[in-house]
């Protein structure tokens, strides 16, 4: 059962002087995730996990991640490829529970350590333009979706393993964009499901999700009207520097600054 938060508890939530980082941090990564198209779970999960913990800041982004992603799936479902999409999703979610488990239990510094190490070692390979061009084997997909739903399950970043696997296929873009969205809208709503199972879902986090929401889903709009402004390549770099210094910020090393 969900502890639903009440009006203190929202009080609580807004006096709380970290709640004003939270709110820089879900803006900053609805803006990048706007004019660049990806990023925002890399920007704000380890971010706030140094200002509160992981289990915090999976729990709330995945409430506002569910909320974004349901409202752009009802616009491309058809367009998207279900016999790849439900596969991915399926091995995914069956991952999650293992990843759940990781985020539950496992000591919140080294799962910091581990989200920064992560970020770390993806970014090289996200830079690099790297993408897998074999053919889209169900065994293949089903591997890549157990590998992206035990991150997601973890630290809610489920995406770059799919992304480096489905950008490398033949599909029109448009169809990439539906697989992608309707990929993230499946799993946002099962993981929602598996995270009231193990009690992520407190009144305070519910509380913190409603109020740093509207910032992320504002912050997204304005960056996809400023991406008009300069080239996709421009936007990714920027990207790129965004998410390495959340990285090496997010860092337990730095807790003094953030905490």
């Amino acid at each position: 059962m969900i502890d639903l938060p009440d009006s203190s508890t929202f009080a609580a939530v807004a006096a709380d002087r970290r709640f004003l980082a939270v709110a820089a941090i879900s803006a900053l990564s609805g803006l990048v995730r706007g004019f660049s198209g990806f990023g925002s779970a890399l920007i704000y999960v380890p971010l706030t996990a140094a200002v509160y913990d992981p289990r915090v800041a999976a729990a709330s982004f995945l409430l506002i991640d569910l909320a974004t992603g349901l409202a752009f799936a009802f616009g491309v479902w058809r367009q998207a490829q279900w016999r790849e999409v439900l596969p991915m999703v399926a091995a995914a979610l069956v991952a999650a529970q293992f990843g759940t488990l990781i985020l539950q239990y496992a000591d919140p510094v080294l799962l910091r350590w581990g989200i920064a190490l992560f970020i770390a070692l993806l970014l090289p390979v996200l830079m690099s333009g790297w993408r897998y061009h074999g053919r889209p084997l169900l065994i293949v997909t089903i591997m890549v979706g157990l590998l992206a739903g035990t991150f997601g399950g973890a630290i809610q970043v489920s995406g770059p393993p799919i992304i480096l696997y489905w950008l490398g296929s033949m599909h029109e873009p448009a169809v990439l964009r539906a697989n992608f969205i309707c990929y993230f809208a499946i799993f946002a709503a099962g993981s929602i499901v598996t995270y009231v199972a193990h009690g992520l879902f407190t009144a305070p986090v519910i509380a913190l999700a409603l109020m740093a929401g509207p910032l992320h889903i504002f912050s997204m709009w304005l960056g996809s009207r400023i991406f008009r402004f300069a080239s996709e390549g421009t936007y990714r770099r920027i990207a790129y520097a965004i998410i390495a210094a959340a990285a090496l910020a997010s860092m337990p090393l730095f807790d003094r600054f953030l905490r």
